[in-house]
C-alpha cells in the first residue's frame, strides 16, 4: 500500500509538471510572437524595436486583452505559471545586460573632456529628478497613494524619476549606429552611473520599509562594489585578454569558452546581488571585460545574442504588461497626475542634462542629443516599478502611470534622435535592428 502510495504521488507530480510546463510553452508561444509582430509593427513606425515590444506586452495585460477575454486571459496567463517565467524574464535580463556591456567602446571616456562631460551628466541626471520626484511624490501621497507611507512612497517616486534604461539605451544607440560615437559611450556611461545611483538607493528605501536599514550595511555594500570592479578590471580582465586575444581570427569559440562567460555573468549576478545591487548588474559589469574582442562578440551574437532578444527579454516585457491596467485610470484626477508625473520625469532629465553637458565643453547639437538619450527609461524604469509595486511602494494607480511615463519618454527618443542628428553631423545611415 505505501508503494502504490508513493507510485500515486509521483505520477501526479509528473503530472503537475508536465501541466505546469505546457502552461509555459503555450504563453511563451504568444509572448514570441506577439513580440516579433509588435516589433515589425514599431520599426515600421521608425521606432525601436524594444517600444513594439512594450507594447505588445501592454495589449496582452489588462488594457485589451485581459478586459475583452478575461476569461481566455486568465486560462492563457495562469497564476502557477507566474514564477516560473519571472525566472525566465530575469535570466534574460542579466544576458541582455552582459550583451549591453560588451557592446560598447570606453575609450573616448579618456578624452579629459568627455569624462568631465560624463561626471556632470551623471549628477545633474540623478539629482534634478530625484529633488522633483521627492516633492511630486510627497504632495500627491495624499490623493494618489493615502494608505502608503509618506516618505517612503515620496523617495520611491524621485527614485523611479531618476531612472535611465541603459539596456534599452543601449539598444537605441546600437540602432542608430552611436554605441562607438562618443555622444553614445558618454551616454551610457553617465546612464551606468545613474542606474548604479538607482537601485543603491532602491536598496536603501527598501531597508528603511523594513526597519533594517544600517548605513554601515549601505557603505559595505558601495565597498564590496568597488572591490569587485578592481577585481574584474585587474584580475579578471588580464586573463579575459589572454584567453580570448591569443587565438587566430576565424577560429571558433570553443564550448568551453562560453560556458566559462556563462559561469562568469552568473556568478557576477550573485555577487551583485549579495551586495544589494541586484543581478543584472552583474551580467553588465562582466560585459565589460569583452567590449574589445570583437571575433568573441561576434560569435556570442551568432549563438546567442539573437535568441535572448528574441526569447527571453519579451517575456519580462508581457509580465509587466500584465500588471499594468490602463483602463484603471478612471478619473480626470488621475490623468492630470499622469501627466504631472511625465512632465517632471521630462523635464527634469532633458532640460538639466542639456546643460550639464554645456558645462562640460560639449557643444549644443550634441548636448542636445546626450539630454534625449538620458530621458530614455523603458526596460530599468519597469524593472523598478515592478520591484516597488510588489514591496508595496507604490499603488496600482502610481504604478499604471509610472508605466505609461517610461514607454511614453522611451517613445520620444526616436523622433527626437532623428532630427537632431543631421544638426550635429552625425551620419547614421539606415537605422538597424538591436
Amino acid at each position: 500500500m505505501p508503494e502504490e502510495l508513493s507510485r500515486k504521488a509521483a505520477y501526479l507530480t509528473v503530472h503537475q509538471t508536465e501541466e505546469l510546463l505546457v502552461s509555459v510553452l503555450i504563453q511563451l508561444i504568444v509572448i514570441v510572437l506577439a513580440a516579433q509582430i509588435a516589433g515589425k509593427v514599431a520599426r515600421r513606425l521608425g521606432q525601436p524595436r524594444a517600444v513594439g515590444e512594450i507594447v505588445a506586452g501592454l495589449m496582452l495585460g489588462p488594457s485589451l486583452f485581459g478586459y475583452f477575454l478575461p476569461d481566455l486571459s486568465h486560462a492563457l496567463f495562469t497564476a502557477e505559471a507566474t514564477a516560473p517565467m519571472q525566472v525566465l524574464s530575469q535570466i534574460g535580463l542579466i544576458l541582455l545586460m552582459f550583451q549591453i556591456g560588451y557592446d560598447f567602446d570606453f575609450g573616448h571616456l579618456r578624452d579629459a573632456k568627455n569624462r568631465r562631460v560624463t561626471v556632470l551628466v551623471s549628477v545633474a541626471s540623478i539629482l534634478a529628478p530625484l529633488a522633483t520626484g521627492f516633492a511630486a511624490g510627497w504632495f500627491s501621497q495624499p490623493v494618489l497613494a493615502p494608505g502608503i507611507d509618506r516618505l517612503i512612497y515620496s523617495l520611491f517616486i524621485s527614485i523611479a524619476l531618476a531612472i535611465t534604461a541603459v539596456p534599452i539605451l543601449g539598444r537605441i544607440l546600437a540602432e542608430y549606429g552611436l554605441t562607438r560615437h562618443e555622444v553614445g559611450v558618454i551616454s551610457i556611461s553617465a546612464a551606468a552611473a545613474n542606474d548604479v545611483a538607482g537601485w543603491v538607493l532602491l536598496a536603501v528605501v527598501a531597508a528603511m520599509a523594513s526597519a533594517s536599514l544600517s548605513w554601515p550595511t549601505v557603505a559595505l555594500q558601495l565597498a564590496g562594489l568597488a572591490v569587485m570592479a578592481a577585481v574584474l578590471r585587474y584580475a579578471v580582465q588580464p586573463l579575459v585578454d589572454r584567453y580570448f586575444g591569443g587565438e587566430s581570427e576565424g577560429d571558433p569559440v570553443p564550448p568551453m569558452a562560453m560556458a566559462l562567460v556563462l559561469a562568469g555573468i552568473f556568478l557576477c549576478g550573485i555577487i551583485t546581488q549579495k551586495l544589494g545591487i541586484f543581478t543584472i548588474f552583474g551580467g553588465f559589469l562582466f560585459g565589460l571585460m569583452f567590449h574589445k574582442h570583437d571575433r568573441f562578440v561576434e560569435a556570442w551574437r551568432q549563438k546567442a545574442g539573437q535568441f535572448v532578444l528574441v526569447f527571453f527579454l519579451p517575456v519580462f516585457f508581457t509580465y509587466t504588461g500584465l500588471r499594468t491596467n490602463v483602463l484603471g485610470l478612471t478619473s480626470t484626477q488621475d490623468w492630470l497626475w499622469c501627466a504631472i508625473l511625465f512632465a517632471a520625469a521630462v523635464g527634469t532629465k532633458i532640460i538639466p542634462v542639456y546643460f550639464a553637458a554645456r558645462a562640460g565643453g560639449m557643444d549644443g547639437p550634441k548636448a542636445r542629443i546626450v539630454a534625449v538619450l538620458m530621458n530614455t527609461r523603458a526596460l530599468m524604469e519597469l524593472i523598478v516599478l515592478n520591484i516597488g509595486f510588489s514591496l508595496g511602494f507604490i499603488p496600482q494607480t502610481v504604478f499604471t502611470m509610472l508605466v505609461l511615463m517610461a514607454i511614453g519618454t522611451t517613445i520620444m527618443t526616436g523622433p527626437l534622435l532623428r532630427v537632431l542628428l543631421p544638426g550635429a553631423g552625425i551620419a547614421t545611415g539606415r537605422y538597424r535592428d538591436a
